[in-house]
């Protein structure tokens, strides 16, 4: 079939999934608020954009490689590293089977951008995701996907890639409307699935990416949406999911076909909500268990698990605390154990961000939790936490603790912040130094190009050491003490009365005593201060306040 104006290539999927993303970031807090199957634990739309924002990284990376030349990469390429990146980035339950449907899709679009290509496509997808669930379910993401998947399969004959996308968001609609019907949770709750009120923001974001345009709802009403409470989820879910296993347990598996088929028979005895995607040796799974080790130990029987994420449901349950709460704590994500070390000695309870691997909203409610106090204030120390963060306040918050999100963007912010907090003022008056400290604290950072690309500063080569500041490329230096110079230098230009330096692992101290030594006679009225701690792949933070 000759190809039509608004076919499938690879521009079409780039700009799906930064559109996808887009609307998921707006739709977050919604979608979150409404998740009650098959744990209530409001995190369904914070997983659904994570999931989304790591396959566009791994779109953006395919185009990064072709932005010295003049072509654009194949759409094979496009939709592959789409579903790979949502498969190894892919979070909760919601998020997983996403990854599935993206994989199932691209399958198809490798072999052609056609009308008739994407319809077989969406069929396809849904088909794939039904057969990584162990016991599917109706009135869930599955049902919606279903639904666009048929809506798609009745514009058979049509060339137009704009009426199958248009027809499958459409399906997908009217089937999400019909959710609260279909599953006794719901309907108790007043609510649609929540993940398949993010199966259709992602539908509606790949028919503005084929047809250019926006699509119009027509006469589909979405149901008034409100937070669902603890104690209204837990009313919802009696005798069901809330009663249900204590932890879910996500890791990436390297393993052969026939070892996964044993893990998914292991795994389903241990517990439930199994989920299990992937092919090709790579596979990422799911499920909730009462004994997580048995879970990961099933993974390691079978091949080689990593990135390995262990999330409490209701940590109140499992871990009892003694003793009346504390009035206020600090809950802090730190990159590496060194920091970890500092934070916990100033009376905060931290959160390790390994690299590549970014704590999940669960895990900073349980580390919320854990802090055992009626006040909390949350330093993500990461923009790219924003989101997760503010799922997990949210989450808290609804279980009576008063917690205040302050959006730092790095450790060094974070460091500034806790230097300033006093337990013993008014919670008010707290966050507001804190938030103060951090937001007069400007901060850089050493990184090694891994490729060939254009940056801020001109164009760098792989290997290069580069010097960010406010997270923008501001020098690209041959070695890690010029480039540190330079972006000390940069900084201190602005202004300021003191350096923070904290360097990353196998960093020498000798790079701290030299720098020090060159604030010290550059710059006579400014201190430097140093820890050691930083996250691997990181050489050096900087922060100057």
């Amino acid at each position: 079939m000759p190809q039509t104006a608004d076919d499938m290539d690879a521009v079409a999927v780039r700009t799906w999934c930064s559109l996808a993303l887009e609307a998921l970031g707006r739709e977050r807090a919604a979608i979150d608020a409404i998740n009650v199957y098959p744990v209530a634990d409001g995190d369904t739309g914070t997983n659904l954009y994570l999931t989304v924002e790591s396959a566009a990284g791994a779109v953006e990376a395919v185009f990064a490689g072709h932005e010295t030349g003049a072509s654009v990469p194949a759409l094979a390429d496009a939709v592959r590293a789409m579903a790979h990146g949502a498969l190894i980035g892919a979070r909760g339950n919601s998020g997983t089977i996403l990854a599935q449907l993206l994989r199932g899709m691209a399958g198809v679009l490798a072999e052609g951008q056609d009308a008739d290509h994407l319809r077989l496509a969406l069929i396809r997808a849904a088909t794939a995701a039904r057969q990584a669930v162990a016991h599917p379910v109706e009135g869930t993401v599955l049902t919606v996907a279903t639904a666009a998947a048929e809506a798609a399969g009745r514009t058979a004959g049509d060339p137009s890639a704009r009426a199958v996308v248009q027809a499958a968001y459409e399906g997908a609609r009217t089937a999400l409307d019909a959710t609260p019907g279909q599953l006794a949770v719901l309907g108790r709750a007043g609510v649609v699935d929540a993940g398949g009120r993010g199966l259709v923001t992602v539908l509606e974001a790949l028919v503005e990416a084929v047809s250019g345009e926006a699509p119009e709802h027509g006469t589909w009403v979405t149901p008034d949406i409100v937070p669902v409470t603890t104690a209204a989820a837990d009313d919802c879910a009696a005798g069901g999911p809330q009663d249900g296993p204590a932890f879910e347990v996500i890791y990436l598996l390297e393993a052969g076909d026939d070892a996964v088929d044993r893990l998914r028979t292991r795994l389903d005895g241990l517990g439930d909500s199994l989920v299990v995607v992937g092919g090709d040796g790579l596979w990422n799974v799911h499920v909730h268990v009462d004994d997580a080790g048995a879970a990961v130990e099933a993974g390691v029987e079978a091949g080689r698990p990593y990135r390995i994420r262990i999330t409490h449901f209701g940590a109140d349950r499992v871990h009892q605390h003694h003793g009346e709460p504390a009035q206020r704590g600090v809950v802090v994500v730190v990159p590496g154990p060194g920091l970890s070390g500092l934070c916990s000695e100033a009376g905060a309870t931290t959160v390790l961000a390994r690299p590549g691997e970014p704590p999940a909203s669960g895990e900073l409610v349980d580390a919320i939790r854990r802090a055992h106090a009626r006040e909390v204030v949350l330093l993500p120390n990461d923009a790219e936490l924003r989101h997760t963060a503010a799922a997990a306040a949210e989450q808290a918050r609804t279980e009576g603790i008063r917690v205040a999100l302050i959006p730092t963007r790095a450790a060094v912010q974070g460091i500034a912040a806790l230097a300033v907090h006093e337990p013993d003022r008014s919670f008010d008056e707290d966050v507001v130094a804190m938030t103060a400290a951090a937001g007069a604290t400007r901060y850089g950072e050493l990184a090694v190009a891994e490729r060939q690309s254009w940056t801020m500063a001109g164009i760098c080569q792989a290997g290069d050491i580069l010097g960010l500041i406010e997270g923008d490329v501001a020098v690209i230096g041959e070695d890690v003490p010029g480039t540190a110079r330079a972006v000390v230098d940069r900084m201190l230009a602005a202004g300021g009365e003191l350096v923070t330096l904290v360097l990353g692992e196998d960093v020498p101290d000798a790079l701290a005593d030299a720098l020090e030594e060159h604030v010290r006679e550059g710059y006579l009225a400014v201190d430097t201060v140093v820890y050691r701690g930083g996250g691997q792949g990181t050489p050096l933070l900087i922060g100057v306040e």
